[in-house]
């Protein structure tokens, strides 16, 4: 795939960068080079490849999983100004 100098402008035009003519050129090689490399890329064979968050190993950071007893309900509620059966009472906001 390669990029032509209309779409090095609409690309420019759509990041909000101003281009110059004299720079379209070399845009365009850079955006070439980088599209290749990306080709590239799909040649590569990673069957068998765990899939990675990061590129250092590292574990991520879970809480246990416990059962607690609950039954705070009064406590939530108790700063509400209007509560019922245990729930926070709001305005109606959509008619």
């Amino acid at each position: 795939m390669s990029v032509d100098q209309a779409t090095v402008r609409r690309i420019a035009h759509l990041a909000r960068i101003a281009v110059t003519d004299e720079e379209v050129p070399h845009l365009q090689g850079e955006l070439n080079a980088i599209l290749a490399f990306v080709e590239q890329l799909a040649e590569v064979d990673v069957t068998g490849v765990e899939p990675m968050t990061s590129v250092t190993p590292m574990m991520m950071k879970k809480r246990q999983d416990e059962v607690t007893d609950g039954g705070y309900a009064e406590i939530i509620v108790g700063n509400a100004p209007l509560t019922e059966d245990h729930y926070f009472v709001v305005p109606k906001v959509v008619e």
